[in-house]
């Protein structure tokens, strides 16, 4: 699993690698918050559940991201351990994080994962997804 990163305008664009596509889901949210924090200083201290049902993988990553940008402002937690899952058109998904701590370092806000550029492909062995996320 790995991520990177690709220029868009102010905004960044994302990239998530894995074996499975579900793999380069988690690795895309990992991407996400590695921009918002120093996410090897995220503990996982809290566990949150996610579901939402999509038949389009492309519209699933967004809807995936956004669940979790929502979450994270809802609760005022950062994430840092993502795990999603896929049965059918039924997405389920856990992350892990912490409440908001003096000593995490505060990146840039990502407000939300948008259709710009989104695509998923499989290159042999390796999934990946990419969108662009506002900041």
């Amino acid at each position: 699993m790995s991520s990177s990163y690709f220029e868009y305008g102010a905004d960044i664009g994302i990239i998530g690698r894995g074996l499975t596509l579900e793999q380069s889901f988690e690795a895309a949210a990992h991407a996400v918050f590695a921009v918002i924090t120093n996410i090897e200083a995220v503990q996982p201290l809290t566990s949150l559940e996610i579901e939402f049902e999509e038949s389009d993988p492309e519209l699933a990553l967004v809807v995936w991201l956004n669940q979790i940008l929502r979450k994270s402002r809802d609760s005022g937690m950062v994430f840092g351990h993502f795990y999603v899952h896929r049965e059918n058109n039924h997405w389920h998904g856990k992350i892990l994080g912490e409440p908001w701590r003096d000593g995490l370092e505060r990146g840039v806000e990502i407000k939300r994962a948008t259709l710009a550029m989104l695509s998923i492909k499989q290159a042999g062995p390796i999934w990946e997804s990419r969108c662009v996320v506002g900041v």
